[in-house]
């Protein structure tokens, strides 16, 4: 589908230079001479190269439909996350390199959504909420009740964060799996 260069936003995979790009930025930009453009950062999602281009209102772009499939992850080593179809069982194997930071919030059985074009399979969408348990912390001290103040953490997947003064080791919490935070203790 032919949409105008303006009108890319943040997400959307566009065809571009031979390669398949997804919108990571994007900034509208009136300068005070000539005609407003787009800067839009993009990012290539076979190799994970960026660019930076700039778009105008008078040129077309193709925006690129990509098919979305339930999957659940199985196991994975250093290089390939083994994943398997939630309707014929049929298992695929990713590199971790498509999956990228998002790596290590996967947690055997968890359903996640690959993104595919055609029959190739260009990212993995791990929730944006998982529940992970405390593996080491400072121990609570008593009248500690600053509202800001959080101590540092690990989690049993080894991420280190930060949580509020009464999480303790052995607490299950809920992380915001897009910027790596904590949410809330789980229920």
């Amino acid at each position: 589908m032919r949409i105008n260069g303006n009108a890319i936003k943040i997400g959307n995979v566009i065809e571009h230079k031979g390669g398949l790009w997804r919108a990571v930025k994007t900034e509208h930009t009136q300068p005070g001479k000539g005609g407003a453009y787009l800067q839009v950062e993009l990012k290539n999602l076979k190799d994970g190269s960026k660019l930076n281009e700039r778009f105008r209102a008078s040129e077309n772009v193709e925006k690129v439909r990509l098919e979305q499939r339930s999957y659940q992850y199985l196991y994975g080593d250093e290089n390939l996350l083994t994943f398997m179809n939630m309707e014929d069982y049929e298992q695929i194997a990713i590199s971790t390199k498509l999956v990228g930071d998002q790596t290590i919030y996967l947690q055997d059985g968890m359903e996640v959504e690959i993104e595919f074009n055609d029959m190739d399979p260009l990212g993995v969408k791990v929730p944006q909420k998982v529940t992970l348990e405390i593996s080491d912390t400072e121990p609570i001290v008593k009248g500690q009740t600053a509202a800001n103040s959080y101590k540092p953490a690990t989690l049993e997947n080894g991420v280190r964060i930060t949580v509020p003064p009464f999480i303790g080791i052995g607490d299950k919490i809920v992380v915001n799996t897009e910027i790596g935070e904590y949410v809330e203790r789980a229920s």
